[in-house]
């Protein structure tokens, strides 16, 4: 089930009825999580007992954690949270490309192995719920969170549906405690969350559906060589696109949770106006990058112990970050050159930090856009299906080899505009939050702007495609 769907609205339309009735908070709750377990079997109904196994495990290790202070016994009682999730995780996500490469190793070597087909499908948003329920677990380990004493609150936090399957990735610190306490949102949040939700969809269905998609697939999906021109339509298409359809999820989300009354974190703060890579993962799936941060970046000893121990722990962390996106080597390329991008960030800031010139308006536009060109670039090993159309497609944009150009005038068009617009909205709104500038905004140009969204938003030629990171 979609955001951009007819079902959705309706299972949604019917949670907000229900949880407007005369009923006790424990039964809302308990009608809010059976709508998680239904939007999610939407996809794949027998996945649901995964989530289930991950819930019920996490539960009751986290329960033996603050029973016990024998620090073997809590260490255990980690590793069977880790070996269950990671390994849940690992079997479905990654076995098939453990198998592959395996069998590739054994064929560099002369030994021809020929395995059995594993056909996994990958359970749909398995990525964002495993790191969810983990960081319930690592916290509660810590000692920065106590076990929490309703199941109900616990089952509902790993489920609930607006970030389910796609985020953002939400901590038990901070989702928990809205359970305590049935919300009472106000017509001003209702409607504001209604206006969230819109302008997500507006991102996804007209933006990264309607208009870049299809030029992204045109470059992307060819088995033609890209002449520069072509790849280069073909990259900032998919820039534009991978941010529309990934912001747009998370608006919604966020959007969706404000009008029950819940709070989810913010995930994406204008990234394409960023002034460097460190700043760039300040503002690009914000609840991943903190995650990564709080749970391995810094368990691995973080920028402690020098500079060589905090470029290795950066690497490593970028590495498995991209590793997390997929199964594949582009995601392990992708996520090397942000490691690459952020070392080579703190090496140059010894060098050229102290140079007034960075602090000038000019210095930051330089900074700005080469922080966005290089961050396109990666997108290349992101989009391409294989390594081989990575590699293709930036010969094509450096023009190595013979190239054809098969995108037209119109394609070009479409994506300098909406991609150089984005550009332009995230400058202007780089340093204030979407709330802000609606606040300052008259009530009859919000209302013009929802309504001109809407109307994209139904006018959209674009055919229906899936959020692209459902499939992580």
């Amino acid at each position: 089930m979609v955001f951009n769907s007819y079902t959705f609205i309706a299972l949604f339309a019917v949670v907000m009825l229900v949880m407007r009735m005369r009923l006790s908070w424990r039964s809302k709750k308990g009608i809010l999580l059976v709508s998680s377990y239904l939007f999610y079997a939407a996809w794949n109904p027998p996945f649901v007992i995964l989530l289930w196994f991950s819930t019920v495990v996490d539960w009751f290790v986290c329960k033996g954690l603050a029973a016990t202070d024998n620090k073997t016994r809590k260490k255990a009682l980690v590793v069977v949270s880790l070996s269950t999730n990671l390994g849940l995780l690992g079997y479905f996500k990654y076995g098939g490309f453990v198998l592959e490469n395996f069998v590739g190793i054994l064929g560099q070597f002369g030994f021809q192995y020929q395995p059995l087909a594993l056909d996994i499908i990958l359970p749909i948003g398995i990525s964002f719920y495993t790191f969810q329920t983990l960081s319930y677990t690592l916290d509660v380990y810590r000692g920065d969170l106590k076990p929490w004493p309703s199941f109900l609150d616990f089952a509902l936090f790993v489920t609930f549906f607006p970030q389910l399957v796609a985020g953002p990735i939400v901590r038990a610190r901070d989702f928990l405690p809205q359970t305590t306490v049935e919300p009472s949102p106000t017509p001003a949040h209702v409607g504001w969350g209604l206006s969230l939700i819109t302008l997500g969809l507006f991102q996804k269905v007209a933006l990264a559906d309607g208009l870049l998609a299809s030029i992204a697939e045109t470059v992307f999906d060819s088995p033609l060589s890209p002449s520069p021109l072509t790849a280069g339509v073909g990259i900032l298409a998919f820039t534009g696109q991978i941010f529309c359809d990934f912001a747009g999820y998370s608006t919604i989300a966020i959007g969706a949770a404000m009008v029950l009354g819940f709070s989810l974190p913010d995930n994406f703060r204008f990234p394409y106006a960023a002034i460097g890579f460190s700043d760039f993962w300040q503002r690009w799936h914000v609840s991943l990058s903190t995650w990564l941060r709080d749970y391995l970046y810094i368990s691995l000893g973080g920028n402690r112990g020098g500079a060589s121990k905090t470029y290795r722990n950066l690497i490593i962390t970028m590495l498995l970050g991209g590793l997390w996106h997929g199964a594949s080597w582009n995601f392990v390329i992708w996520g090397g050159l942000h490691a690459g991008f952020l070392v080579g960030e703190r090496l140059l800031h010894g060098f050229v930090g102290t140079w007034r010139v960075w602090t000038t308006g000019l210095g930051k536009l330089a900074l700005g856009g080469l922080t966005f060109g290089l961050v396109s670039l990666s997108w290349v090993f992101f989009r391409a299906p294989t390594l081989e159309r990575s590699l293709e497609i930036l010969k094509g944009l450096f023009l190595v080899g013979p190239r054809e150009l098969y995108v037209s005038n119109t394609d070009l068009i479409i994506t300098v505009t909406v991609v150089g617009s984005l550009l332009a909205a995230h400058a202007a709104l780089r340093n204030t939050t979407i709330e802000q500038v609606a606040g300052k905004c008259p009530r009859g140009a919000r209302m013009l702007i929802i309504g001109l969204m809407l109307l994209a938003i139904f006018l959209s030629p674009g055919e229906d495609r899936a959020f692209i990171y459902f499939q992580f």
